[in-house]
């Protein structure tokens, strides 16, 4: 088959191929129809930030596409393909298989990271009061600048409800401090570099591990987890839930 340069977005559902009779790929008659292609792995890397090291998360010999949209469901973000078309597997989920590391009425591993200030800050320090621990993939990106946002225009409720708000990504302490300059994020951004407190939590990826997953705790004032929310297409939902919970929390003191 002819080689393609398209741009392309990711769907959740490859179920609609057929791998017995293949055809050529619909890019634009059929726009509803599901499909998977072989890509290159650096295909898949430009859907990342550039400082993000690919080897916390291994990529898949192939994934599902779709093509006419140039936009990604994860954050907007565009990329290309340009290669012959060959093998078209399919694949039944987005999420990675990973056993939590943190349920809920656990007391979740405690942790030291720096700020955005370059500072070091334990989990410990927030004991006795609730506490809001988001997971978000990297400064900048459209969904992330999403969520990140709305924390921020909520962020007086959270402060009402006594709880404090920080999030964590492979992010360093200059992107972060750069991050909440521009977007005046009034919470604490943490630096997860090398995954280790996501890989500790057993935050689950998307994209077949590819890509880091989103997803919010919610701490009581004695330490335990009483939600986790995870929702990578609806960013500003973390916030709604969080909330919710955080009522929940301090109606039962």
């Amino acid at each position: 088959m002819p080689s393609t340069n398209k741009s392309l977005i990711f769907l959740s559902n490859p179920h609609s191929v057929s791998t017995t009779h293949p055809k050529p790929f619909p890019f634009v008659s059929q726009p509803s129809m599901a499909s998977t292609l072989a890509l290159p792995c650096h295909t898949v890397a430009s859907l990342l930030p550039s400082h993000t090291s690919m080897s916390h998360f291994p990529l898949p010999k192939s994934i599902p596409i779709l093509s006419k949209s140039s936009y990604s469901q994860f954050y907007g973000l565009k990329f290309s393909l340009s290669s012959s078309l060959s093998t078209i597997p399919c694949f039944y989920s987005f999420k990675t298989s990973i056993s939590a590391k943190v349920n809920k009425g656990s007391v979740p591993p405690s942790f030291t990271l720096k700020d955005q200030d370059g500072k070091n800050v334990s989990l410990s320090k927030f004991k006795g009061k609730p506490v809001v621990v988001y997971f978000y993939p990297a400064d900048e990106t459209p969904g992330c600048t999403k969520q990140a946002c709305a924390f921020r225009d909520s962020y007086e409720k959270f402060k009402k409800a006594g709880a404090e708000v920080i999030g964590i990504s492979v992010d360093n302490s200059a992107s972060h401090k750069a991050f909440a300059q521009k977007y005046k994020l009034p919470f604490t951004l943490l630096s997860d570099e090398g995954n280790k407190v996501r890989k500790e939590w057993g935050v689950p990826s998307d994209l077949f591990g590819a890509l880091p997953g989103r997803q919010t705790y919610v701490i009581d004032k004695k330490g335990a987890v009483q939600l986790i929310y995870n929702n990578q297409f609806q960013p500003e939902k973390h916030i709604d839930e969080t909330l919710k919970m955080l009522q929940t929390v301090n109606s039962s003191v």
